[in-house]
């Protein structure tokens, strides 16, 4: 694909914007980057764009649009945007970052998306990879763009990519030759019409396989199972039930089986990832590297010690008995509802953020019978209260200092804390990183004040 002289408006000065401005530049193109935030907002982005001669249009809440080859909007920015719709009409291409990458990917793709577990199965995957003498490079949505990623894939044996449901919006092309879809639980309802329209984007990511492409589907999950009848291969996981091909949890052990007739057996006890959402990520790595050819010795080795990622179920520390766990990323409804069921023993929850239109009463059975009492805080507080009220206790907080400790108070020796917010971060926090890294410090603030 030949860039050089094209006009082409990025749309999103962030991490990804940036990115597409470097690579586009490099490919010769005119580059006009917008975004509505002010410059002075935006300063540590300008920095890495500075030299290229990227026009810049900021502080602006709608680009002028005509006369562009190409428009690459964040996937932030919904497809359905008046006047993105607009430029499609005039025979604009507007495509996301994915897609523009895809044009350029000259190793095998192996995919992963889902509502929950993504990035812990992308990160999994990689080490898996490695370990059995595989060079992967991992990014996409998980940090890294793809488009980041291009000028080392011909160090690379392949590519190793986390993928939103936003991305896949735009990247019609986009063609990996292995697609994991871990589960699709209501989630960005704020962004589509209704569930449908959520999985029907989840789905995308198989649009353009081919039979020799794999699939690897949950099969407890009946919107992702069906999706087995799509063209390609495909494995099935379950914890529910054992299956004749694909991943299984079996007398205390995961089996697999491959379609060559392979097999291996990997005790749970060497699996170092907690809980049952864990099995499932750790099934869909598995069969995705066993596939590629990966070897069970070294893949056990990872298991054994692969500890999971920051701020997803994460212990955090015991303050005067009551343990402290780090669940920022539970950023949905599905996602907490794993979290809760990890636990046996009772739970303060501190939840609450930016709504994303969640159904919250999907956790009402669980906050009955999980929760001790609650402390929400963000600008669903209130929404939050109205569908828990009479669920178990429930109290305000203002910010994360105050709900720490009002959780602190509440809770017993024995008990646990868990921030696992099942909303978005962007009211009060940066990213749900930023968020977690407050929780965090201040536990160690009532830690250390404890045992001065």
């Amino acid at each position: 694909m030949d860039l050089n002289g094209k006009n082409i408006l990025v749309v999103g000065l962030a991490r990804t914007g940036a990115a597409l401005c470097r690579f586009l530049a490099e490919k010769g193109a005119r580059v006009t980057v917008t975004d509505q935030a002010l410059a002075a907002d935006l300063e540590a982005f300008r920095e890495e764009i500075a030299g290229l001669g990227v026009r810049e249009e900021l502080g602006v809440p709608q680009p002028q649009w005509q006369g562009y080859d190409l428009i690459l909007p964040s996937p932030g920015v919904p497809p359905e945007t008046p006047w993105l719709e607009a430029a499609r009409a005039a025979g604009i291409p507007v495509w996301g970052e994915l897609e523009l990458a895809s044009h350029f990917i000259t190793r095998p793709i192996y995919a992963v998306s889902g509502t929950n577990g993504k990035t812990t199965t992308t990160t999994l995957l990689g080490e898996l990879l490695q370990a059995s003498g595989c060079k992967p490079l991992v990014g996409g949505n998980i940090g890294t763009p793809l488009i980041s990623l291009l000028p080392r894939q011909e160090e690379a044996d392949c590519l190793v990519i986390e993928v939103s449901s936003f991305q896949l919006d735009t990247a019609p092309s986009f063609h990996p030759q292995a697609g994991i879809l871990l589960n699709i639980t209501p989630d960005h309802l704020d962004r589509y019409p209704d569930f449908a329209g959520y999985v029907a984007s989840k789905a995308g990511l198989f649009r353009n396989f081919g039979p020799e492409d794999l699939k690897v589907l949950n099969a407890d999950d009946p919107w992702v199972a069906a999706l087995g009848s799509r063209p390609g291969r495909t494995y099935y996981f379950s914890t529910e039930r054992p299956l004749s091909q694909g991943a299984w949890v079996e007398q205390g052990a995961l089996k697999v089986r491959l379609a060559s007739g392979r097999e291996e057996v990997f005790p749970l006890t060497d699996i170092r990832l907690p809980g049952r959402h864990n099995l499932e990520n750790v099934m869909a790595a598995l069969l995705v590297a066993l596939d590629a050819g990966g070897e069970a010795a070294p893949c056990r080795e990872v298991l054994a010690s692969f500890q999971g990622l920051p701020h997803r179920l994460e212990w955090v520390g015991n303050v005067g008995g009551v343990d402290f766990y780090d669940d920022s990323k539970g950023t949905n409804v599905g996602a907490v509802a794993q979290s809760l069921t990890f636990f046996n023993q009772p739970v303060v929850l501190i939840a609450g953020g930016r709504d994303k239109d969640s159904d919250f009463s999907l956790l009402s059975s669980l906050i009955r019978d999980r929760v001790k009492a609650l402390v929400l805080l963000g600008e669903t507080r209130d929404r939050l209260y109205s569908v828990w009220e009479g669920l178990a206790p429930a109290f305000m907080a203002k910010d994360m200092d105050e709900a720490v400790t009002q959780a602190y108070q509440l809770a017993d020796p024995g008990e646990v804390v868990l921030l696992s917010p099942a909303c978005a971060s962007f009211d009060m926090f940066r990213d749900y990183a930023h968020r977690g890294d407050a929780f965090q410090r201040i536990v160690g603030e009532l830690k250390n004040a404890r045992a001065s």
